[in-house]
């Protein structure tokens, strides 16, 4: 199940990565849309669907690969 979850999240950042850099769509709707990737990263980490670092290592390469998702890579917290 962790491995479906951190490739759909994978996929969805190269997706939402394809948007913000070639479809001209306008930055509020971009920043929703990455919102919502982010909000989501943070709700599979809190349901224990993925860990911490595991979310973190994928939204640093794909920020690596696409600049453009640096404005919403979630916060989070390490488990107590």
């Amino acid at each position: 199940m962790r491995e479906r979850v951190a490739q759909a999240l994978t996929v969805r950042l190269e997706q939402l990565a394809h948007i913000a850099e070639r479809s001209g769509a306008d930055a509020p709707r971009v920043a929703r849309l990455l919102e919502a990737a982010s909000v989501a990263t943070m709700h599979a980490v809190a349901l224990d669907l993925m860990s911490a670092p595991e979310a973190r290592a994928i939204w640093r390469a794909a920020i690596v690969e696409h600049p453009v998702l640096a404005q919403a890579e979630p916060k989070l917290r390490e488990a107590a």
